[in-house]
C-alpha cells in the first residue's frame, strides 16, 4: 500500500488531533506541521519526527524543498483558522498536493468558484470534512425520508447550545470578519446535515442574531425547520444546568427526537478513507452549506417571517 504524505496547517487546534490520528489510522505519515502558536506538543502522540514550524514563509520553504527533493507533500490537511482556509487551500494545490479542509470550507459562495479555478489550473482537488454526512444515524434518517411518501415534508427543531467562556470573544472566533459568526462556526454542519438529509434549500429567514445566539427558519423541499444555536450558557435548559451541563443538543423530528449523539469517535478517520479512495466530498458538496450561512450572515433580523423556534421568545 502507497503510503501517503501529509502537512497538517493549524496544528494546535482544537480539530487537529483528529486529523492526526486519521492520517495514522488509515497508514500514512504527517511529514510537516506548521502553526504560528507552538502549544503543539499533541504531535508527540502521531508523528514525533514530523518537521514543525512557526512561520509560514519557513514552512512554504520546506515544502518545496521537499517537492525538489522528490519528496512532495501529497496532502496538506487544513485546520487554520475560517478565514484562512480559502488561502491555505490556494497554496496547497499550487505547492502540487491535494487538499483536505475542515468546515466551514470557506466564509462565502463565490469563493468555491474560484478555487474550482485553482483545481482546474492545478490538476490538485479540495476533498472537505462533512464528517456528519458519514454518520450511521444521520444516513439512516435520509434512507428513512427517501422511503416515505414524496410529498411529505418534515416538522424539524434544531437546538445546539454549546458553552463557551470570555476567551471565545477575544479569540478569532468572536470576529465574525474571521469566523463568519454564530452560524457560521458552529453551525455549517448541520445545515449541510439538513441539506443532505432534506434536499435543496428554499427558504432561508433569520429571526434573531447577537454575537452569542441566533435563530431562524429553514425550508428545504422535505422539511420545516426552526433553528437556535447559541454559545451562551445562560440558554441551556434550566434542569441540565442544575446537572452541570454546558452543551445541551435537540433535532426532533415531528414528535419524535433524533438521537445521534454517539458515533462520532471514527468519522474523521472514515472521511479519510473515503478521500484516498477517491470518494470524498469535493468543493461543489459545500456549496448549499456555505450559501446558507453567507445568507444568514448578511440577513437582517425578521421575527415575522417563518415559522419561529420556540426558544426565541425567551431570548427578549
Amino acid at each position: 500500500m502507497e503510503i501517503h504524505r501529509f502537512a497538517l496547517i493549524g496544528a494546535a487546534g482544537y480539530v487537529a488531533p483528529r486529523h492526526m490520528a486519521a492520517i495514522k489510522d488509515t497508514g500514512n505519515t504527517m511529514v510537516a506541521a506548521m502553526d504560528k502558536h507552538d502549544s503543539v506538543g499533541i504531535i508527540d502522540s502521531y508523528f514525533p519526527e514530523a518537521d514543525y514550524f512557526n512561520e509560514f514563509e519557513r514552512f512554504d520553504r520546506h515544502v518545496d524543498l521537499l517537492r525538489r527533493n522528490d519528496k512532495p507533500v501529497n496532502y496538506f490537511s487544513i485546520c487554520s483558522p475560517n478565514y484562512l482556509h480559502d488561502s491555505h487551500m490556494r497554496f496547497a494545490m499550487r505547492s502540487g498536493g491535494d487538499a483536505i479542509c475542515e468546515k466551514p470550507i470557506v466564509l462565502n459562495p463565490w469563493n468555491i468558484d474560484g478555487l474550482q479555478d485553482v483545481e482546474k489550473d492545478t490538476g490538485q482537488k479540495v476533498n472537505t470534512i462533512l464528517q456528519l454526512r458519514m454518520h450511521d444515524s444521520v444516513n439512516e434518517l435520509k434512507e428513512r425520508v427517501e422511503s416515505s411518501p414524496a410529498d411529505k415534508k418534515f416538522d424539524v427543531d434544531l437546538t445546539y447550545i454549546t458553552s463557551r467562556g470570555k476567551w471565545y470573544y477575544t479569540s478569532w472566533k468572536g470576529d465574525i470578519e474571521k469566523s463568519g459568526g454564530i452560524a457560521t462556526n458552529i453551525g455549517v454542519h448541520f445545515y449541510d446535515m439538513l441539506h443532505y438529509v432534506f434536499g435543496e434549500l428554499q427558504e432561508n429567514v433569520l429571526h434573531y442574531s447577537t454575537a452569542s445566539t441566533a435563530a431562524g427558519y429553514l425550508e428545504y423541499e422535505r422539511a420545516r425547520v426552526r433553528w437556535l444555536l447559541s454559545i451562551d450558557e445562560t440558554n441551556i435548559p434550566e434542569a441540565s444546568r442544575a446537572k452541570g451541563m454546558r452543551t445541551h443538543r435537540s433535532i426532533t423530528i415531528g414528535n419524535e427526537e433524533f438521537e445521534f449523539s454517539g458515533g462520532f469517535n471514527d468519522l474523521h478517520t472514515r472521511s479519510y478513507e473515503a478521500i484516498l479512495q477517491g470518494k470524498g466530498y469535493g468543493l461543489e458538496d459545500n456549496r448549499v452549506a456555505i450559501e446558507t450561512v453567507a445568507t444568514i450572515r448578511n440577513q437582517t433580523p425578521n421575527i415575522h417571517a417563518g415559522s419561529v423556534h420556540p426558544a426565541v421568545e425567551y431570548l427578549k
